[in-house]
């Protein structure tokens, strides 16, 4: 398959602006191939102009960040589509990028674009983030793109992340409520709110920010909760009523 010229300059683009390796713009055709061919493939992004922008410039913007650039040990929870776990194996190729996905159909999906990208970097666990009890501790960076709230990404992470460890979270306009549930969540789990970094993965991309939670203690033994708790009891709205435990963080912090 052809992408064209116009979707091949914004990849040669995207190679330039992070300084990616010299195949890496064959492995992310790759990647858009196999989403344009797959009529079934878990996204309704799937033309190369559009999923270009929306999956890999979305994915790679990351990279402005050090806590990925110089993570050897990453997962991408939730992982979809494979995005940006996929784009980011593409850049990091001495790291090793494990996908979690649940749902089966979304698994064979990015084991067969994986393949097609030639990237030997990827490993693939169906599997939900706080079964996964092999990754426990082991990870330098844990990501998350339009998966959760960020208290519950901060729950589904903590336990994976090494001390030092980071979890990027992709997320559009901020929201003070979620975001200050959010730290109060992360006091419990051994993070802290390091940066929510404003970003512009592509010329139409608006109110976009990569939130960073950095593991600065060990997490309680008590996590992860099993499966599904995260979202049903999440941390920083539990024990109504949230709004004081939400307040008092606030006022302490006036």
């Amino acid at each position: 398959m052809t992408l064209g010229p116009a979707v091949e300059r914004e990849l040669a683009g995207l190679a330039d602006r992070y300084t990616l390796p010299a195949a890496a713009p064959a492995q992310l055709a790759a990647l858009l191939t196999a989403l344009a061919a797959d009529p079934h493939a878990p996204t309704t992004v799937r033309t190369p102009a559009e999923a270009a922008r929306t999956h890999l410039a979305d994915s790679l913007v990351a990279l402005d960040l050090d806590a990925v650039r110089d993570a050897t040990r990453i997962a991408d929870l939730g992982a979809g589509a494979g995005f940006p776990g996929l784009a980011l194996a593409v850049a990091l190729p001495a790291a090793r990028v494990v996908l979690v996905e649940s749902v089966a159909r979304k698994c064979a999906f990015i084991r067969t674009a994986a393949e097609a990208a030639q990237l030997t970097n990827v490993d693939v666990v169906a599997d939900r983030a706080e079964s996964w009890s092999a990754g426990l501790g082991t990870r330098d960076l844990v990501t998350a793109r339009a998966l959760a709230p960020l208290a519950v990404l901060a729950e589904y992470a903590a336990p994976l992340l090494r001390e030092g460890g980071a979890l990027v979270a992709w997320k559009g306009r901020r929201d003070e409520q979620e975001e200050l549930e959010a730290v109060v969540a992360a006091q419990e789990l051994g993070l802290a709110l390091e940066e929510v970094r404003p970003v512009h993965p592509y010329a139409a991309a608006e109110h976009r920010h990569l939130h960073v939670l950095r593991k600065v203690a060990p997490t309680p033994d008590r996590f992860p909760r099993r499966p599904g708790m995260a979202r049903k009891r999440p941390l920083g709205a539990r024990n109504q009523p949230t709004s004081d435990r939400v307040r008092r963080y606030r006022d302490s912090d006036a």
